[in-house]
């Protein structure tokens, strides 16, 4: 019977499977503890966007969580380009995982004692937030009783699966008939959502937050790009209430990239539509995913 890698591929244990087919451990300290870190690059026709930047963060990001894998930067490139070129996706959401693995001795509570390990899959191209809800703009909740989980206990800045503080805050919005949410930190600052960085722009001024947040290569990207368009930037603590007095609020993932905010909690913006700064970020956003400086074409098999 012929593998069907239609809806997707992954490498595990130097083995490409039809993603349906991969597994791992139950006994795994990524399942149990949430012990791994990953990242994920995405495929727009056929191409990889900044490879190399995502591979340089998931670097800095095992070296934060002290996981050693033996798979090299260039040994990760070549993997996730196989797995898309296998899979035959044109447009792909990527993940590159490393767990802390089984432990080596049963029982063991130390992390040193467990087999790390990477692997990768991919899928067709994910929206975090969904073109629908992006065409007539995100409306967004802040919860008021749930809040980031602080930096000094998990580091942000490692992509992580700890998604206990985001999925209460997605409940609470979703149950208050909002799309996502986006949380506070414990000193009142905005952070970020499930899965996106958050900005403003107020004036000629693109501000996004500097603490408690995941510092995104679409974050980065969206930073360099408003500079080209001739906007300020401003990476700093935002309050709740400054937030709130945008002009325009969007958000920025791998997963669908620039997407308009058009309410937050009881406030409206931009008059309840997508508004003109935020639709020059996106396009311009999605033009730089044809610069040859940013793209790796992927070889299908």
């Amino acid at each position: 019977m012929t593998a069907d890698f239609s809806k997707g591929a992954a490498w595990m244990d130097g083995e490409i499977v039809p993603v349906s087919d991969a597994k791992i451990s139950v006994l795994d300290w990524g399942f149990t503890r949430s012990d791994c870190t990953y990242d994920v690059a995405s495929v727009r026709n056929g191409a990889f966007f900044r490879l190399d930047d995502y591979l340089e963060r998931f670097q800095q990001s095992l070296a934060k969580v002290r996981i050693e894998v033996p798979q090299t930067p260039e040994d990760m490139r070549d993997i996730v380009h196989a797995i898309v070129g296998r899979s035959g996706l044109q447009d792909s959401y990527v993940a590159m995982v490393a767990s802390r693995g089984v432990p080596l001795i049963p029982g063991t509570r130390d992390p040193r004692q467990c087999g790390n390990h990477f692997f990768a899959w991919c899928i067709p191209y994910v929206h975090v937030i969904k073109p629908e809800i992006a065409a007539r703009g995100a409306h967004l909740f802040v919860p008021e009783d749930v809040r980031r989980i602080p930096p000094d206990s998990v580091d942000p800045t490692a992509k992580n699966y700890h998604w206990g503080d985001l999925t209460r805050g997605l409940f609470e919005a979703l149950d208050a008939g909002f799309d996502t949410a986006v949380l506070l930190d414990h000193q009142g600052n905005v952070t970020e959502g499930p899965g996106f960085n958050v900005f403003s722009l107020k004036g000629n001024s693109v501000r996004t937050p500097d603490t408690g947040v995941l510092e995104g290569v679409t974050r980065r990207t969206v930073l360099e790009l408003c500079s080209e368009l001739g906007l300020e930037t401003e990476v700093r603590p935002i309050a709740l209430s400054e937030f709130m007095e945008s002009d325009e609020v969007f958000t920025a993932t791998t997963g669908g990239g620039v997407a308009p905010v058009t309410r937050i909690n009881d406030r409206v913006f931009s008059n309840d539509a997508p508004g003109p700064q935020t639709k020059r970020i996106s396009d311009t956003y999605l033009s730089w995913f044809d610069r040859p400086e940013h793209r790796q074409p992927v070889t299908y098999v």
